[in-house]
């Protein structure tokens, strides 16, 4: 697996003109998944990102995890994370996981952070969504399970 965590002071994902997830302080996950990928790797990566210390503390130091604030997460289902744009100028796909595994990871993936005590709100899998966020910092990073 593959997500790019955005520390967020406010997100929204819409499809159409149906807000489908909003969020206050926290993160947006742009979680991509390949074929490779397990429960396991879900887990992983969810127990690392409520613990991620990113937050800043009373004395502006990244010290405060998303738990530590309460902060709330967006989740995005994103297969383009696995494009592959090393030949020609088209992107390959071909890396990213087949839609019926990366939806049964990403719903578990939700799930664990759900039961972190983390309030999470989603995209629609699969559709073509439009993201907004205001970037807190900005805090930008990449996390891999492998």
């Amino acid at each position: 697996m593959k997500i790019v965590v955005q520390r967020s002071k406010a997100a929204k994902v819409t499809v159409g003109e149906k807000i489908t997830g909003r969020i206050t302080h926290g993160f947006v996950l742009l979680v991509g998944i390949t074929h490779e990928d397990t429960f396991e790797d879900a887990a992983y990566l969810a127990d690392k990102i409520v613990h991620l210390r990113v937050f800043d503390d009373e004395e502006g130091k990244m010290n405060r995890s998303l738990l530590d604030i309460q902060g709330e997460i967006l989740s995005v289902s994103q297969f383009t994370l696995y494009g592959d744009c090393r030949k020609g100028r088209r992107p390959n796909f071909m890396n990213a996981a087949r839609p019926e595994k990366a939806l049964d990871i990403y719903l578990r993936f939700n799930e664990l952070l759900k039961e972190k005590g983390v309030h999470v709100e989603t995209g629609e899998f699969g559709a073509m969504m439009d993201v907004s966020l205001t970037n807190d910092g900005p805090v930008t990073l990449i996390l891999e399970s492998k």
